[in-house]
């Protein structure tokens, strides 16, 4: 990452930047904690199995030692024996390769978790570019792993130096020990010596770790103009957001239009509020608004109620109560009961004047409720 790239990465990652990141491989590694984890782990397995390891291993060197008169004139002999060695050697060593292994790809798990990637093992041609891998080179995360690897070694020298100085005695005795005892002890010393260098490990391990999750959120963290981005293409850009919106509130209103028919009355103010107004006392508990608007909306409502011969009542302070107290679909408030039900009243009767089944009503006085 270019110097100046780094200076403009100002903004925390975001969840999504670090789970694309996961996606594709890159995690915070720490080979030295793996490094630990592995060898610590082959130090306790030649340890507790030591005994068992050096008594297969010594049985081997007695068995690859040991030619009969026929094998020595069968030329298939070595190539057979030889096979049958290997994995004879294979089986003494397996609780060693099986613990290790099992160290290797759980030591990832402390700090990164497993991220298994196509993408990671991609090959990537432009890393084989001498310019990129001169840059590489000279940058200065290129100068710090240098620098750790120099003190891995200082330390780990130091350590080993230690071990062989205080073990010297008994790596000059194994020469004079039979060769099953030997190969025992010699285990067991390469055990303790695993451990030591282990603790050492350990020590760059703790240095190590907090460095590389430093480093990683040092690398995911992204510039302004990356969490816009982001943001408008998880989110939306405005400009899209803002015409879903407009084409969302158009569906409602044609939705909204089509109910206008279906109602039994159209309370209006009387030319900037209109609220349509569905009664039906088998399936209802109460009046329900199916389309409201003001101004412009208020006037489409008026002409569909003409259009299709559905009354219009004009009750200003109504209009303007229901407008402001109700949703479309919501039954009215309990507070306009006497109100709604005093204009139902008045266009149920009016209807069965017009049919000659009733005198003409009188224009009912609306009952506001008190404010």
């Amino acid at each position: 990452m270019a110097e100046t790239d780094r200076h403009d990465r100002t903004e925390a990652p975001t969840p999504k930047r670090l789970e694309d990141a996961r996606k594709e491989g890159r995690v915070p590694r720490s080979r030295e904690l793996t490094t630990a984890a592995v060898m610590l782990a082959a130090g306790i397995v030649l340890l507790t199995s030591g005994d068992s390891i050096g008594a297969r291993l010594g049985e081997l060197m007695r068995g690859a030692l040991t030619v009969s008169r026929a094998d020595a004139f069968d030329a298939t002999a070595l190539t057979r024996n030889f096979g049958r060695m290997a994995l004879a050697g294979l089986y003494a060593i397996t609780p060693v390769l099986l613990v290790t292994l099992v160290a290797a790809l759980a030591a990832p798990l402390a700090i990164g978790g497993w991220a298994p990637s196509a993408k990671a093992i991609t090959p990537d041609f432009k890393r084989l570019s001498p310019l990129s891998g001169l840059q590489r080179m000279l940058g200065v995360r290129s100068w710090v792993e240098l620098g750790k690897a120099l003190a891995k070694f200082a330390v780990v020298a130091i350590v080993g130096s230690i071990v062989l100085y205080v073990n010297a005695g008994q790596l000059l005795a194994l020469g004079s020990e039979p060769i099953h005892v030997a190969i025992g002890h010699a285990i067991h010393l390469a055990g303790w010596s695993l451990l030591a260098l282990t603790a050492a490990l350990v020590l760059i391990a703790a240095v190590d770790v907090p460095f590389q999750l430093w480093q990683y959120r040092q690398d995911m963290r992204m510039t302004r103009e990356e969490v816009r981005q982001e943001y408008k293409e998880s989110e939306g850009s405005p400009e899209v957001k803002g015409r879903i919106k407009a084409l969302q509130r158009e569906m409602a209103e044609r939705r909204m239009m089509a109910d206008v028919p279906k109602a039994d009355v159209i309370v209006v103010n009387p030319t900037h509020y209109a609220v349509a107004l569905r009664y039906d006392e088998k399936t209802m508990r109460a009046p329900t608004v199916v389309a409201k608007g003001v101004d412009l909306m208020a006037a489409r409502i008026r002409e569909a109620a003409n259009e299709h011969k559905v009354p219009i009542f004009e009750a200003p302070p109504l209009a303007r109560a229901l407008h402001r107290t109700t949703e479309i679909g919501d039954e009215i408030p309990a507070g306009l009961y006497v109100a709604v039900a005093q204009v139902l009243t008045y266009i149920f009767q009016l209807r069965a004047a017009i049919a000659g089944r009733a005198p003409k009503p009188d224009l009912p006085k609306i009952e506001m409720p008190n404010a």
